[in-house]
């Protein structure tokens, strides 16, 4: 961490016990990303409000590089009686660790992205009403059956209509499956 950790205690006394305890939670996070710029935690002890009664408060704050900040704000619910200030402090630091991991991800762009569905036309349907074949963007053509096409709309399929469909390996080649009509249109293909 380029600065040391700041750490505030509210109305509890700062006990080497509690700062050890804040010490290895920021270990732990600083294992699981060495680029923490700097830290700022605040433990409120119980308060005298019937609201806040037994219960420890604790406030992360991270930044890290670009401003993409982690913040958590963690309060036991109100049926929960954490009088313990370690149960709190391992309750928030675990919020804080989910948090950093997904921000991390989003920052190193592994977050999973999915393809989009590919967009076709139906070239045409076979005059026995069974299946057809859709035209895909790359030129291809790809069969699909009567079945496939989601909520019977089969029926209401003709040359030229727009779909989006999922491909498959069939026994003769690629098929569509889920096939569903759409009123997006199929990117033009570029030649």
């Amino acid at each position: 961490m380029e600065t040391p950790a700041e750490i505030e205690f509210q109305g509890i006394t700062a006990e080497p016990r509690i700062q050890e305890e804040i010490d290895r939670h920021i270990t732990q996070l600083e294992k699981r990303f060495g680029r923490i710029t700097s830290c700022r935690i605040v433990v409120r002890g119980p308060g005298e409000t019937h609201r806040n009664a037994n219960r420890f408060e604790i406030k992360i704050h991270l930044a890290l590089p670009d401003h993409k900040d982690v913040n958590v704000d963690y309060a036991p619910p109100a049926d929960t009686r954490s009088t313990e200030v370690k149960t709190a402090l391992n309750d928030a630091f675990k919020r804080a660790r989910r948090q950093l991991q997904d921000r991390v991800r989003r920052m190193e762009r592994l977050v999973k992205r999915h393809e989009p569905t590919p967009i076709g036309t139906v070239a045409r349907i076979d005059p026995s009403g069974e299946f057809g074949f859709i035209a895909t963007g790359d030129g291809r053509e790809v069969y699909f059956h009567k079945n496939s096409v989601l909520n019977g709309g089969f029926a209401r399929l003709k040359p030229g209509s727009s779909v989006s469909f999922a491909e498959e390996d069939g026994e003769k080649g690629a098929q569509a499956s889920t096939v569903k009509p759409t009123s997006r249109r199929p990117p033009v293909r570029q030649e």
